[in-house]
């Protein structure tokens, strides 16, 4: 015995299941949330963000002027020098003053003066090549002590940050009293984001301190070793 109405059911169900496989749509792959930079920098707060990107500004500005200024500073002199003392020798002042005028060098402005004291006691000499050293030290090392504020100030304003981050954790807690992440996710994220900051101006700043001093040692070792030169050329017996 046959159902005519059973059947249809069956029928339209089949149909409609039919329909619906042909429709489905496979849904949109979930796009994984992104942080840009600049969203991240925000979370740190721009009170502390600020200052440690000026520092950090400064830290690259110095760190390239003193190391253009050094390698200047640094270039050979020893050709200048064994003029100088070939002119001496041969009591040629004026043109070993001049083949120092020419070179602009530290070194050679030192040698300049001690030529100017021609005539004095050697320990006059010295003492006013000393003296223009001390100078020229002073004018290369000018900035320097920038970078070593920075190396040791940047980590502080991190610090700053991550206890800014645990009093706003503090507070937000206090007004929802509820310690889920979606509440204190922006104190951990401030926290967090300064603390690295902090660190990584500073680490910067130390690393490019160390980079320019160390250079500023080479200078000076090279200064004492022209004084020595021409105060041993001094000494040598004149050419006839």
């Amino acid at each position: 015995m046959q159902f005519p109405l059973l059947a249809q059911v069956q029928d339209n169900a089949a149909a409609a299941r039919q329909l619906l496989e042909q429709q489905a749509v496979t849904p949109p792959a979930v796009q994984p949330n992104t942080t840009t930079l600049w969203e991240l920098i925000g979370y740190g707060g721009w009170g502390i963000m600020l200052p440690l990107a000026l520092m950090s500004i400064a830290v690259v500005y110095i760190t390239i002027e003193r190391i253009i200024v050094l390698s200047k500073a640094l270039k050979n002199d020893r050709d200048m020098l064994d003029r100088v003392r070939d002119y001496v020798h041969e009591g040629k002042i004026d043109s070993a003053l001049n083949t120092c005028a020419n070179s602009g060098t530290p070194g050679a402005r030192m040698v300049e003066k001690g030529l100017q004291r021609i005539g004095k006691p050697l320990k006059d000499i010295e003492s006013a090549m000393e003296s223009v050293g001390e100078l020229e030290m002073a004018r290369l090392e000018r900035g320097v002590g920038v970078l070593s504020l920075v190396a040791k100030l940047a980590p502080m304003f991190g610090f700053i940050g991550t206890i800014i981050g645990v009093i706003k954790i503090f507070y937000d807690i206090s007004l929802t009293e509820n310690i889920s992440i979606g509440i204190i996710s922006n104190g951990l994220y401030q926290k967090m984001v300064t603390s690295a900051a902090g660190l990584v101006v500073g680490i910067i700043g130390f690393a490019c301190y160390f980079i320019v001093n160390t250079m500023l040692n080479r200078m000076e070792s090279r200064l004492n070793a022209t004084a020595l030169f021409f105060m041993d050329t001094l000494q040598e017996p004149q050419k006839k």
